[in-house]
């Protein structure tokens, strides 16, 4: 998944009226919508916005006409492949009209610049496994933890071993039990946790 690595903002004028986008990463509706808060104008005419987190999204024109400026936003989040996205474009109305068209390309183009200037970040899903190993095997077991980038999260000695609490990758957990299995001969299980 492509997002945002850090919040971003980009100001144009377009005929006359000021146009200033903010975006930032949104993991969640609820993030999302404390961000359009935060990052709306008050003495702006219009703060028009759009969020896409995975397949759930919202847009809003904020009294500019029907389709003109909330969906653009939300297309320029979709045409720059980003997600986990919200974007808020305040307007501050110089005087000229722009109309429908006019209107759309302002919003989307100022929310795709802004957007296409930041900073992005891959965030790759991760799953969460645990690992029981006899003690004897810890030492083959904690270079594949540092090989796979696996991050621990909880580590505890039972009676019968080790028993490891760990989260990497999504794409790699295939290929880290299949190494475990191999590196302790089978006497080392790691299952999918759920948290």
């Amino acid at each position: 998944m492509l997002t945002l690595a850090a919040p971003h903002a980009l100001e144009a004028e377009i005929k006359k009226s000021r146009f200033i986008a903010r975006a930032a990463r949104a993991d969640d509706r609820a993030a999302a919508m404390a961000f359009v808060e935060s990052a709306s104008e008050a003495r702006a005419n219009h703060n028009c916005w759009a969020y896409k987190v995975g397949a759930d999204y919202r847009f809003n024109d904020d009294g500019e006409p029907g389709g003109t400026a909330g969906q653009p936003i939300l297309r320029a989040i979709e045409g720059q492949g980003l997600d986990h996205v919200a974007v808020v474009v305040a307007r501050y109305f110089g005087g000229i009209k722009l109309g429908a068209g006019g209107l759309v390309r302002a919003y989307g183009g100022t929310a795709a610049e802004c957007l296409r200037v930041a900073v992005r970040l891959e965030v790759r899903p991760r799953v969460a496994l645990r690992v029981e190993a006899p003690f004897a095997l810890t030492g083959a077991i904690y270079p594949l933890l540092e090989s796979f980038g696996a991050q621990r999260l909880k580590e505890e000695f039972s009676d019968t071993g080790l028993v490891l609490e760990l989260s990497l990758e999504a794409s790699s957990a295939d290929a880290f039990r299949s190494s475990l299995r191999d590196a302790t001969r089978g006497k080392a299980v790691a299952t999918l946790h759920e948290s």
